[in-house]
Formats: C-alpha cells, structure tokens, sequence
C-alpha cells in the first residue's frame, strides 16, 4: 500500500521513510535542474535569500516540455539526479527533504540526507507524459531566462515516487539488486 505524502514534507515524516516505500505525493513539489541549482547555492553562499523557501521543500529534477492548451504541464519525466549532486548537500542542510529524479547519487549526497533528515525518491524515466496528469497547476517562479530548466512551482495530486535512497543511506538500487542476485542463487 503506498504511503500517502502531503507536502511540505518535514525532517520528521522523511525519517520515517524507508527505501523500497512506494509513495504518493500531495501539495507543492518544485522543479529545478542544474542551471537552477547553480544558482541558489551561489545565492546561499554569498547570503542572499532564496527565490523559494527551501524549509520541507522536494525539489523535481525535471525539465518539463510546454503545455499543450488545458494543461498544466507538458511532458515531465525526471532528469538524472547527479548533476545536481554538487549542490545538493548545501541546499539539503538549507531546508530541502526531498528531490525526486532518476539514477544513482553520490556518497556527499547521501551522507547529507543522513545528517539532516533528507531522502531521495525515484520517478520512473520515460512515464513523463503519464506522471504530468498528477501535475494540476504549474507555474514559472523563479529564473525563467532557463526556458524548461526555471523553477516552476507545482501542484501535484498522487505523483507516484519510490523511496530509493532514505535518512538512514539505505539504497534500493544496492539492496534491491542484491535481493535479485539472491533470489537467482536460492
């Protein structure tokens, strides 16, 4: 039965996640992708606030396609998640709980989701058109010069996420390849 998530989501409610929970996610959710990373830790580093509050925040690695006329979005399939790695520790201890994306994730990344409470959930690559009819409204907020990569602000209703990597650094890609390797073995 997958865990029903309204967002913001607290440090609290992300520790009580595990890998391998299927997820149901409700409320605001942002998007941002490199580009858009770049900029809020060099806002961060020289003091600056933020375009967004990064308290509770899940921030989508997703470059969503336009949207066709009564739509909130157009496509909107994850990007993959390491290239944000550079940035995500900073903005981890800023506030943000959770990022949603696809692919593997660094041991920095993972080691500041342990320290402050943080997970990373996983968003099936290739379903974008079907994971943008949970998108109910999405607007620009921030860095629109970046085309498909500014910060929207999005409306989610049931966006299906899979926890993939929790607080405690349990890794479903690690464990859930074992259990397969195991299983051909028993």
């Amino acid at each position: 039965m997958p865990v029903s998530i309204t967002t913001p989501l607290s440090r609290d409610q992300a520790r009580t996640l595990r890998s391998g929970d299927s997820c149901l996610l409700s409320g605001v959710i942002y998007t941002a992708r490199d580009a858009a990373h770049k900029r809020l830790c060099e806002l961060a580093e020289q003091g600056k606030p933020l375009p967004i509050d990064m308290k509770d925040a899940v921030i989508y690695y997703v470059g969503p396609t336009p949207a066709r006329p009564g739509e909130a979005i157009g496509s909107a399939g994850p990007t993959t998640s390491y290239r944000m790695d550079a940035y995500s520790p900073l903005l981890i201890s800023l506030g943000e709980t959770g990022m949603i994306g696809k692919g593997k994730r660094g041991p920095e990344v993972v080691e500041a989701m342990k320290a402050h409470g943080a997970v990373y959930f996983g968003a099936i690559g290739g379903c974008g058109a079907l994971l943008s009819q949970c998108v109910k409204k999405a607007e620009v907020v921030a860095y629109e010069d970046l085309g498909a990569e500014a910060i929207r602000r999005l409306e989610v209703e049931n966006f299906p996420v899979v926890v993939v990597i929790d607080s405690q650094g349990n890794n479903l890609y690690e464990t859930g390849r074992s259990a397969y390797l195991e299983s051909l073995n028993g």
